[in-house]
């Protein structure tokens, strides 16, 4: 049985369903394709921090009136050492810019809500999805569902399918550079049904390793610390998590950490992985099918976002002339920013976790720290990434 749309995207994440939703509002046809189910990629919880360009194009394309009623803004974040809490003010260093805490499974929710609305094609719970004749005109996406392998024609593809996805291995292997860095430590992460113990964002630099403060809403906390990349979470109890934030978030008389039930928690090995080019063929990659930032920076979902951004304009040009400059381009231009991204995410990981043994390193951390925070225009250049570079 065979189907044809223009664009076929593998991957029901922010970045395939922000593609989709971009393409249906310019006049563009598209089937997204996803191997789990509606709940789960409505209820796995990931990234949270939105950049200005990320809030803004959602609020332009129609998709804001939750984020708007839901969405904490942030003016500003904290970076805590040697017990001492300094505010970096990200509104006034970029005149005007801010972040948005909103879950990217709320992202992800609004996105569902408004292709069905619009009477968009997601395909939850396919299986054996792979890619073919992606050096052709008609690329095809097969796939089983509901026992039935199933098969769709296509202008283009677009692997939003994540790291473990299947569209970048259908490149040949001598087509692509892969460049990556696996870190020497982890984020054991936990959901708590707690208050914020701060308004803001704190990143904390401790004798035992990192930790950031983050939020969810105002009643669910998001907690970090650093630990092992081979650690077991079974050897972690609440107890023993909840001891440790205590210890590394330690600081000016008058702030208490807020505990309560932990609702989730896990460890998050962290590495930095770019591929290029992210095309091949008429196969486009975006998001984690292309590159991977550690979390520090606050980037991986605003990069999805911004690759989608710059995929759909070229798409856009190709179905109203037939010119393809843009689509040609598209991996020259995300990657400048990917790039740019990747440095900014190493930077801040590098200057915030502990490297054990390595007292010169962690000298040099405090070093970094004492000038981020005493320079104003170092803090400028902290504050212009965080918030979010351009978007093209």
């Amino acid at each position: 049985m065979g189907k044809k749309t223009q664009v076929g995207i593998v991957g029901a994440g922010p970045a395939g369903l922000l593609l989709s939703h971009l393409l249906h509002l310019e006049g563009i046809e598209s089937v997204v394709l996803e191997v789990r189910s509606r709940e789960y990629c409505e209820q796995r919880i990931r990234a949270g921090v939105l950049e200005q360009g990320t809030a803004d194009l959602l609020r332009e394309t129609g998709l804001g009136e939750r984020l708007d009623r839901e969405g904490l803004v942030h003016h500003g974040i904290n970076l805590r050492f040697s017990r001492r809490t300094h505010r970096i003010d990200l509104y006034d260093l970029t005149s005007g810019k801010a972040v948005t805490v909103y879950g990217q499974h709320e992202v992800v929710k609004d996105l569902i809500a408004a292709r069905f609305a619009a009477g968009g094609q997601i395909r939850f719970e396919v299986e054996e999805v792979s890619v073919h004749d992606l050096e052709s005109k008609t690329p095809t996406i097969r796939f089983r569902e509901e026992g039935e392998v199933r098969k769709i024609g296509c202008d283009f593809v677009v692997g939003c399918d994540g790291f473990h996805g299947v569209c970048r291995p259908s490149i040949p292997e001598d087509a692509l550079n892969v460049y990556e860095r696996v870190y020497p430590f982890a984020w054991l992460g936990i959901l708590a049904e707690a208050p914020p113990s701060s308004e803001e964002l704190i990143y904390n630099l401790h004798e035992r390793g990192f930790a950031l403060l983050s939020m969810r809403s105002p009643e669910i906390s998001r907690l970090y610390i650093q630990c092992a990349p081979d650690e077991d979470i079974a050897t972690w109890p609440d107890q023993r998590i909840w001891q440790e934030l205590h210890r590394r978030t330690v600081a000016e008389p008058g702030f208490a950490l807020t505990e309560g039930p932990v609702l989730q928690k896990g460890i998050t090995g962290m590495r930095s992985f770019v591929v290029e080019p992210m095309q091949h063929g008429r196969l486009f990659l975006a998001g984690d099918a292309a590159h991977i930032v550690p979390p520090t920076g606050a980037k991986g979902m605003n990069l999805a976002v911004a690759d989608v951004r710059v995929l759909a304009r070229a798409f856009a040009e190709f179905y109203a002339s037939g010119r393809t400059e843009l689509l040609e381009r598209y991996s020259k231009t995300c990657l400048r920013r990917v790039w740019k991204a990747q440095r900014f995410s190493w930077w801040m990981t590098s200057m915030l976790h502990r490297v054990e043994g390595d007292e010169f390193g962690h000298r040099l951390q405090l070093a970094e720290l004492d000038y981020v925070t005493s320079s104003r225009n170092a803090a400028r250049a902290l504050a212009e990434n965080y918030v979010g570079l351009p978007m093209d």
